[in-house]
């Protein structure tokens, strides 16, 4: 497994790991599904920003991402675990064997 600092390094990003007792959202009834998305907003209130969900669609509903501390993400997706430390602003997109990471400036200029 590739670690977090690494994956910052590839992709010219500062390393910012989250804590483990901070949230980010996690759309649970997506888990399964392909491709896994990730986007990263500013820390604030106890969150690292991230929000984590499966497949092609991002819902809108207020309940589609549940809070889950970052030390439980490795029992629902352990594969995702090595992007938490890519600063926010930065999204990525996984499948099989396919990555994609980039750096999405809309997420920091709310």
């Amino acid at each position: 497994m590739v670690s977090q600092k690494e994956v910052c390094e590839k992709f010219k990003a500062d390393f910012i790991p989250c804590s483990d007792v901070e949230k980010l959202g996690l759309a649970i009834e997506t888990i399964g599904k392909l491709p896994i998305n990730g986007l990263r907003h500013k820390a604030e209130n106890g969150t690292c920003g991230w929000y984590i969900w499966c497949g092609e669609e991002l819902s809108q509903e207020t309940d589609f991402f549940k809070p889950l501390h970052v030390s439980h993400i490795k029992e629902y997706l352990p594969e995702i675990e090595q992007y938490l430390a890519l600063p926010p602003g930065y999204r990525f997109l996984i499948a099989d064997d396919y990555e994609d990471v980039w750096h999405d400036s809309s997420l920091t200029n709310m």
